[in-house]
């Protein structure tokens, strides 16, 4: 059985886009690259599904060109073209089977997940501390976020206009095991801000309250000299509706 790809969702959720228009902005970006595509809604639906894992190329640059994200951070597997030998022994371009032709990467079987009793889906607020040495003084990241859940896995993306900091997209890729969410974070900051654009990432744990609407922890990541850095982050919940016209009330800075 295909395994939903709650990532994609939660990243077109985030920008307010429903399949039809999502498909819409993909054929629009592949024009302006001059690479048209077809992109429709039930193509969508197959990515969403997790029923095409591997979007071909032409399809591969409009989605990063639409999300300004790269294809690990959609939910795609990351594959190698591979030529094939024709009939006359010579190399040619002709694609493998499966949707564009791309052979999918190889990878060890994962373990199933295991059965969470608790649906964490729903817009949420992070709130994360840091220290700015060049400033030297202590700042808060506020983000609304959408957290999308398959199993006990959890997608968290950032509204495009959710953040206190404005141009800063957030995302984080959790597992859940029992009340303990464990995993990674990535933020883009703004090219016009103090950080200039860079691309700050690192790990993150979480404890989630008996209710199941906080989650506390600490994350921990590089600094720009190369230093490990950790500060207090949580995320508390807000709404457990996904429609657009809730995403569209929590697409505003926080409060």
């Amino acid at each position: 059985m295909a395994t939903p790809n709650s990532a994609l969702r939660a990243v077109r959720m985030g920008l307010l886009m429903s399949q039809d228009d999502f498909a819409r902005a993909i054929r629009n970006a592949g024009s302006r690259a001059g690479q048209p595509n077809d992109a429709n809604k039930r193509l969508v639906q197959r990515w969403e599904s997790g029923t095409t894992t591997a979007p071909r190329p032409v399809y591969a640059r409009a989605l990063e060109a639409v999300t300004g994200l790269p294809l690990e951070a959609l939910g795609f597997t990351v594959t190698v073209p591979m030529a094939r030998v024709s009939e006359d022994g010579h190399g040619g371009h002709d694609m493998e089977p499966g949707e564009g032709g791309i052979a999918p990467a190889v990878s060890a079987p994962q373990p199933e997940p295991q059965a969470t009793h608790r649906n964490y889906s729903g817009v949420w607020l992070s709130r994360y501390e840091y220290f700015s040495s060049g400033r030297d003084a202590a700042f808060i990241g506020l983000h609304h976020v959408v957290i999308l859940q398959h199993g006990n896995r959890l997608s968290v993306r950032s509204l495009p206009n959710g953040s206190s900091n404005p141009n800063s997209p957030l995302t984080m890729d959790l597992e859940i095991d029992g009340h303990v969410a464990t995993g990674t974070w990535t933020e883009q900051t703004a090219t016009d801000g103090y950080y200039r654009g860079a691309c700050y990432h690192g790990a993150i744990q979480l404890l989630v309250e008996p209710t199941g609407r906080r989650m506390t922890g600490k994350w921990i990541g590089f600094g720009k000299e190369f230093d490990i850095n950790t500060g207090p982050w949580e995320l508390v919940f807000q709404d457990a509706s996904t429609t657009k016209a809730t995403l569209s009330a929590y697409d505003r800075p926080p409060e």
